[in-house]
C-alpha cells in the first residue's frame, strides 16, 4: 500500500466517536485508526470528542454538539477551507446526514466525496416506526447517487443501495465492521476470564455463562432485552438439568427495570456497564443476540466471534456476518422463534471449537482499511 502514502482525505463526522462505547462509536473510530495508518486521515468532528494520543490521524474538534451542525450555512465553507489546509483530495461523510454539504461542495469546487454507510437509515427509521423515514430515504439516495463512492457495511446493504438507488456496482465498497487482533483469544486467557467472571458475579462453578451486551435504552436493545426476559429466559428455566447464569451487560439501562433486581432468582444478574468488555467475552459460554430491528451489522456480534464466542442470534442479527465463514459457531434463528432460540442456546453451550481463520481474514480491521484505501485511491484516478 505504499502508492496510497501520499494520499490525504478530509473525514466529516457528525457525532462523538471517542472514546469509542455504542457499536456506531466502535465502527468509525477504529476504522479511522486503522485507515490512518495506510493514508493520511483529518477528521472534522464535534467537541465533545476525548482523543486520544495514539489516534492515527489528526482531529479538529471544533463543529459545535447540537443541531447546528447539520445546518449551519456556513458548514461547506469550513469543509472546504479544511480540505484546503490538509491538503485533501477527497472527503469522506460518516452517514449521509451531512450529505447536502458534500453535494453543494462537489457542484461548487468539484470535491470528491465519499458516503460511509452505517446502515440504510431510512429503512433502520421505518423499522422502528418513524414517520419520517420516507423522507430520509428520498434525501439518502440523492447523498448515495451523487458521491464519487460509497462505503457499506453490509453487502446486504449495498445491494439495497444498488437495486433501489440505482447505484453503479463499482462505485460500491462493503466496508465491514471489524476488531485488531486476527486469531482466537488463548485457552488460558479464556480460562482465567471465567473464574474472574464466576468469583465476581458468585456463579456457581458447573453453571454455564450467557451473555448479553448492548447500550439498553437503544430500542432495538432495549426491545432485545425484553425477549430475553419473557421469551428465552422462561423457556430456558423449563430445562431445569441446564444449569446457566445470564449476564447482561450495558449502559443506560431504563429506570423501570430496577436494574433487573426482581430477575436475580430467575438465573439474570445485570452486570451494567463494565469497563473491559473482552473479559466478558472470553469468559462466557454463549453469546446471545435477540435483536429484530434496526439496521447494519450488529457490531457486537462480530465482537463476539472474535473472541471465540458461540453465538445464537435472530436472522436480522445475523445481517452482514456471512453464516459461511462462521464453522457453525453461529447458529441463525428465525426472528421470534424463541422455543428454537432457547434450544440452540443450550446445544451451543456444550459445542467448543474454535471460531475459523477465513472470520478473521475477513474482518481483520487492516485488511478492511487497506480495501478502503484502495477505493480512496481509485476514487482520484
Amino acid at each position: 500500500m505504499n502508492s496510497n502514502a501520499h494520499v490525504s482525505c478530509l473525514v466529516l463526522s457528525s457525532y462523538k466517536i471517542t472514546p469509542p462505547i455504542t457499536g456506531g462509536q466502535k465502527h468509525t473510530y477504529y476504522f479511522l485508526q486503522a485507515l490512518g495508518k495506510i493514508i493520511s486521515v483529518h477528521v472534522l468532528g464535534t467537541k465533545n470528542n476525548e482523543v486520544p494520543a495514539d489516534f492515527t490521524g489528526q482531529f479538529d474538534q471544533s463543529l459545535p454538539n447540537d443541531i447546528r451542525r447539520y445546518a449551519s450555512p456556513l458548514l461547506p465553507f469550513r469543509i472546504y477551507k479544511k480540505l484546503r489546509n490538509t491538503g485533501s483530495k477527497v472527503l469522506i461523510i460518516e452517514h449521509p446526514y451531512m450529505g447536502w454539504a458534500a453535494m453543494l461542495l462537489k457542484c461548487f469546487s468539484r470535491t470528491s466525496y465519499i458516503v460511509h454507510s452505517h446502515n440504510i437509515e431510512a429503512m433502520r427509521f421505518k423499522s422502528t416506526g418513524k414517520w419520517w423515514w420516507r423522507m430520509m430515504y428520498v434525501y439518502e439516495k440523492c447523498t448515495h447517487r451523487f458521491a464519487d463512492h460509497n462505503f457499506f457495511i453490509t453487502d446486504e446493504d449495498k445491494q439495497y443501495a444498488i437495486t433501489h438507488f440505482g447505484l453503479n456496482e463499482n462505485r460500491c465498497t462493503t466496508i465491514t465492521h471489524g476488531f485488531d487482533f486476527d486469531s482466537t483469544p488463548k485457552c488460558h486467557e479464556k480460562v482465567a476470564a471465567k473464574s474472574s467472571l464466576k468469583q465476581r458475579h458468585n456463579i456457581p462453578a458447573e453453571n454455564k455463562i450467557l451473555l448479553f451486551n448492548g447500550v439498553l435504552d437503544y430500542p432495538p436493545n432495549r426491545n432485545a432485552l425484553d425477549h430475553i426476559l419473557h421469551e428465552i429466559n422462561p423457556r430456558l428455566k423449563s430445562h431445569p438439568e441446564f444449569k446457566y447464569t445470564m449476564l447482561i451487560c450495558g449502559s443506560r439501562l431504563p429506570a423501570s427495570y430496577n436494574n433487573l433486581y426482581e430477575e436475580n432468582t430467575n438465573h439474570i444478574i445485570y452486570a451494567g456497564f463494565v469497563d473491559d468488555i473482552s473479559e466478558y467475552l472470553k469468559g462466557a459460554d454463549v453469546f446471545i443476540n435477540a435483536v429484530n430491528e434496526g439496521g447494519g451489522i450488529k457490531t457486537k456480534l462480530v465482537e463476539a466471534l472474535g473472541f471465540d464466542l458461540n453465538v445464537v442470534t435472530t436472522k436480522n442479527g445475523a445481517i452482514g456476518v456471512p453464516e459461511s465463514i462462521t464453522g457453525g459457531k453461529m447458529k441463525v434463528i428465525d426472528n421470534n422463534n424463541w422455543s428454537a432460540f432457547a434450544n440452540a442456546i443450550i446445544q451451543s453451550a456444550e459445542e467448543s471449537y474454535p471460531t475459523p481463520r477465513e472470520f478473521y481474514d475477513y474482518f481483520y480491521w487492516n485488511s478492511i482499511a487497506t480495501k478502503a484505501a484502495i477505493a480512496i485511491n481509485n476514487t482520484l484516478a
